[in-house]
């Protein structure tokens, strides 16, 4: 038996999973007609940082060399644990990292839907506790959140041709180190929204250049019970779950290339989620 969720609101238009499946009220009125709306404001912006040609898109100061080890030490020690005692974060397909490391030796993109303010935190769980970089949306740099992005490995991505040459070379460096890379591919955050949004190509165009895998993760919810209820104010706890990795055809044309493995991932994180019904294609034009 399908539920369907047309209910909570245009967002979710002919919304259905699979049995069992936990589906979370919304919290907020997520737009059924541009999936690409900016529902979490930048906090505090007082900065006026230009993302241009001058911008070092890969710091390579002391001082961010020590925040970028503090700051995961921090991540080890203290985030990780609260995950699961706050959020009850649980990893399911975690073995396929270790099954496939031969694969992942030269890097590898790791792709995941943007729902939950801490899921970038679960991605590195799932990755086992592994350092990645992430290309950002740059303007939320210059918010009072800024700095702990770029010293947990955000990178900013410019809107002018000097920044992306100086963006471009920022990854060449990264993929010529064998670093690995993750990309929120839905490009903004709305919290605890079920459904999966459209993808934007780009994360797989970057794929298809450096020859790197793309592994799908999803996260998806579960009711909050128990003691957890102690935490979180009635906020969903979190699953997050490690799809088949993606590789790419280098033999293929790069722009057909770049949508297979779009459309790939967006059915697997699907799957992954027992969505059978979905209100968004994989892009849109």
């Amino acid at each position: 038996m399908l539920n369907d969720y047309s209910s909570f609101g245009p967002a979710y238009r002919n919304f259905k999973v699979r049995e069992g499946v936990y589906v979370p009220e919304p919290e907020a009125d997520f737009p059924g007609d541009n999936p690409f709306t900016r529902m979490t404001p930048i906090r505090g912006k007082y900065k006026d940082i230009k993302f241009d040609a001058s911008y070092p898109y890969l710091d390579k100061s002391l001082k961010f060399k020590v925040c970028h080890f503090l700051i995961y030490r921090v991540l080890w020690y203290l985030a990780f644990p609260l995950n699961r005692i706050r959020f009850g974060l649980r990893i399911e397909g975690r073995e396929k990292i270790r099954q496939n490391r031969e694969l992942f030796a030269n890097g590898v993109m790791t792709v995941c839907n943007h729902v939950h303010r801490w899921d970038m935190i679960c991605v590195l769980q799932a990755m086992r506790y592994r350092k990645a970089w992430i290309p950002m949306y740059a303007q939320a740099f210059n918010g009072k959140d800024g700095f702990l992005m770029k010293s947990i490995g955000g990178i900013a991505i410019p809107d002018n041709l000097g920044g992306l040459k100086k963006f471009d070379q920022a990854l060449d460096e990264l993929h010529a180190k064998k670093q690995w890379l993750h990309i929120f591919p839905e490009s903004c955050s709305w919290y605890h929204y079920a459904p999966l949004r459209p993808f934007k190509t780009g994360a797989f165009n970057m794929a298809y250049k450096y020859a790197l895998p793309v592994l799908p993760l999803m996260i998806s919810f579960r009711p909050r019970t128990g003691w957890r209820k102690c935490f979180g104010k009635g906020a969903p706890l979190i699953t997050i779950r490690v799809g088949d990795p993606i590789v790419p055809d280098l033999d293929a044309p790069r722009k057909e290339e770049a949508a297979r493995m779009r459309d790939l991932a967006h059915q697997s994180m699907l799957d992954l989620a027992g969505i059978v019904s979905n209100p968004w294609p994989s892009h849109i034009d």
